[in-house]
Parts: C-alpha cells; structure tokens; sequence
C-alpha cells in the first residue's frame, strides 16, 4: 500500500467530481458507509473505459456511488447492480433518481447469493464488479463469472483490506476471521486456472482478473 503521504498526493491531483457525487461522497463518510476510495475507483473506471464495457454487473450497490461514477464515465453503457439491505436500497433509488441515469442503471433487489436467476436473464457481462460482503467474495465470483463474456474482466475491491492481510497479529477475532477468508480468496484467485490476476495496491487493494482464453 502506498504511504499516506504520497496517497493524498495523488488524490489531490484527481479532478473534482459533480455536485450530487460529492454530496454522496459526504452522506458515505458522514453515515459511515463504505464506498470505493477515490483511488480505486479511478482505477477501475480507466480499466473499464479500456476494455470498452457495454454491460456491467455490480454486486454490492450500497447507496449507488460507485455504479454512478460508472454510468457518468460510460454513457453508453448499462450497469445492473445488486443491493440486499434497504435502507441502503432506498437511497441508492434516490440518488440514481436525481441524477436522471435510470436508464442507465438496473437496480436488483436481494442477496447477491440468491438472484442469480434474474440476474441471468441481463447476461453476459463485459465486467463484473465485486464489492460486497468481503467473507462471500468466493461465492460471489463462482456463482457469477460464468456469466462473463470470453475476454470480460472481474475486478473486486477491497481485497488488500487496509493493508491487514500481511499482517499476522490482529485483536479482533472478527475481524482476524474476515482477514483469513480475504487472505484465502487472494491465494484461490491468483492461482486460478482460468483466471490471469493482479492486484493493484490502489485503494483499499483492487485485483484485475481476466479469463486466459485456451486454458487446455
């Protein structure tokens, strides 16, 4: 991970967002929701505008930050994200409303383990974003990467978990468990047969898979 100094260097240097993204940026921070770092979220809009996505699947919607940033940067693109706590579901439905990108967006409502149906029916996806619950990642990448186009990508946030997955004494036996499952889904990741990965120390830690093609 980037030393705090040179990280707020960077962030300083990234422009301006909208008014509604900056009061959304300010809602997460005051109601301590989590929301993609501004780093990370750069990132992954600059890999997203690379590959040309038409078609994004987002699992963990929160309050729609992260899926706007996505329709702003990629007009032409339609994003289907998926929430399952309400409150949050409620004012991700305002802020997407206020923004006039309904069009854009296809929020499904429910637990990312149990709509898979539904979400079939948007298939396939040019990219797949995984940013929910850090102990189900696995799960969630094995239930939806087969719903990826043959040169997709699947990026998931969050997998360098502020820096404690190299840490070996951690207090917390909550939060120690929640390092271990992160620690392992990186190791099952990167040694996937039909998976390339990386992972960028950007953010809270963002990992790039992209199917090999021909894995005979």
């Amino acid at each position: 991970m980037l030393n705090e100094k040179l990280h707020s260097y960077i962030e300083g240097l990234i422009p301006a967002r909208n008014e509604l993204l900056s009061e959304m940026e300010s809602f997460a921070k005051q109601h301590n929701i989590p929301i993609m770092e501004l780093t990370g979220i750069e990132a992954l809009l600059q890999i997203l505008k690379i590959q040309g996505s038409n078609k994004i699947l987002e699992v963990g919607t929160a309050i729609g930050y992260s899926a706007l940033r996505m329709a702003y940067a990629l007009p032409d693109t339609k994003i289907i994200t998926i929430e399952r706590d309400e409150e949050r579901i409620l004012h991700a439905e305002e802020f997407i409303n206020r923004s006039q990108l309904n069009d854009q967006i296809i929020l499904v409502k429910g637990d990312a383990l149990e709509v898979e149906e539904e979400i079939q029916l948007h298939a396939q996806f040019d990219a797949i974003f995984i940013d929910a619950a850090k102990g189900q990642y696995k799960k969630f990448f094995e239930i939806y990467s087969k719903y990826l186009r043959e040169d997709g990508v699947i990026i998931t946030d969050n997998v360098l978990f502020k820096g404690l997955v190299c840490e070996k004494e951690i207090e917390s036996k909550r939060t120690r468990n929640l390092v271990k499952k992160i620690d392992e889904f990186n190791y099952w990741l990167m040694n996937h047969p039909e998976y390339s990965t990386i992972i960028l120390p950007v953010g809270d830690g963002v990992a790039i898979s992209r199917k090999r093609g021909d894995t005979k």
